[in-house]
C-alpha cells in the first residue's frame, strides 16, 4: 500500500503540469473561496487558485528537492560509513565525533540557522538535506561494516591482495544493501517532512511556487473562510510521509531486515 501511494505521487510529480486542471498560479477572481465541487475538486483558495492543481504541480518540487537531497545524502553517508567502519582507528574516531556534533543539533534548528545565513531557496534546502542526513546514514552503514569486516571471506580477499576499493564496494557494499534500502526510505520520508516544514516557516521554497508547506502557511491566515485550502495540502504531506514509511516497513520484511 505504501508503494502504491509513493508511485501515485511520483506520477503526479512527473506529469503534474500536464494533468493539472488549471495552472498552479492561475487566479480565478470570480471563483475565489469556493468550496470543493465538481469544477474544483479541492476548492479554491482566497486568491481563486485551484487547490488540486497547486497540490499536483507542487508535488514536483517536494519530490525533486527531497529525492535529490536524500540520494546525495545516502551516497555520501554510505561512502563515509564504509571508510570509517573498515579502517577504524583515528579516522573513525574523528569522523564519528564530527557526526556526533552535527547530530546534536536538531535538523530543523540547523536548517533555520543555515537558511537564515544563506537565504531561503531551493538550493539552500537541498544543501541542508545534504549536510543533515549523511551522518545518520554513515552510522547505520558503519555498524554493518563493523560486523562484516572480520569475516573469513574478507580475510581471504585481503590475503589474495585485493585492493581496498574492491573490498569496500564489491564485497562489503552488497552486504549493506538491505539495511541501506530501508534507511534510504526513512531518510526520504524525513526529507519530505523537513522540506514541507521549511516551506511552512517561510525559509524554504518561496512564493508563488505551490510548495505544500507554503500552501499550509498561506491557508492558515484564511482558515476560517477557506479551511479546505489548509486541509488538502496538509493531507498530501501526511499521506506521502505515511506511504513512504509503510514502504519502508515493507522493505524491512521483504529483505528480512527485522
Amino acid at each position: 500500500m505504501g508503494t502504491i501511494v509513493f508511485v501515485v505521487f511520483v506520477l503526479l510529480a512527473v506529469l503534474g503540469p500536464l494533468i493539472a486542471p488549471y495552472q498552479a498560479n492561475q487566479q480565478l477572481y470570480d471563483q475565489a473561496r469556493q468550496s470543493p465541487s465538481w469544477e474544483h475538486w479541492f476548492g479554491t483558495d482566497h486568491l481563486g487558485r485551484d487547490v488540486l492543481s497547486r497540490i499536483i504541480v507542487g508535488s514536483r518540487d517536494i519530490f525533486l528537492i527531497s529525492g535529490a537531497g536524500t540520494a546525495i545524502a545516502v551516497i555520501l553517508g554510505t561512502i563515509l560509513g564504509l571508510v570509517s567502519g573498515y579502517f577504524g582507528g583515528w579516522l573513525d574516531e574523528i569522523l564519528m565525533r564530527i557526526f556526533d556534533s552535527l547530530m546534536a543539533i536538531p535538523a530543523l534548528l540547523f536548517a533555520l540557522l543555515m537558511l537564515g545565513t544563506i537565504g531561503p531557496s531551493r538550493g539552500g534546502v537541498l544543501a541542508v538535506l545534504v549536510i543533515v542526513y549523511p551522518p545518520l546514514v554513515a552510522r547505520v552503514v558503519r555498524s554493518v561494516v563493523l560486523s562484516e569486516k572480520n569475516k573469513s571471506y574478507l580475510q581471504a580477499a585481503r590475503t589474495q591482495g585485493e585492493s581496498t576499493p574492491y573490498i569496500l564496494f564489491k564485497l562489503i557494499l552488497p552486504a549493506v544493501y538491505p539495511t541501506l534500502a530501508v534507511e534510504a526510505a526513512l531518510r526520504f520520508s524525513y526529507s519530505i517532512f523537513l522540506t514541507a516544514s521549511l516551506g511552512f516557516l517561510g525559509v524554504g521554497v518561496q512564493p508563488p511556487n505551490p510548495d505544500w508547506g507554503l500552501m499550509v502557511n498561506e491557508a492558515r491566515r484564511t482558515y476560517t473562510q477557506v479551511p479546505w485550502a489548509l486541509y488538502f495540502p496538509s493531507a498530501a504531506i501526511a499521506l506521502v510521509v505515511i506511504g513512504v514509511n509503510l514502504m519502508s516497513d515493507g522493505l524491512k520484511k521483504a529483505l528480512r531486515y527485522e
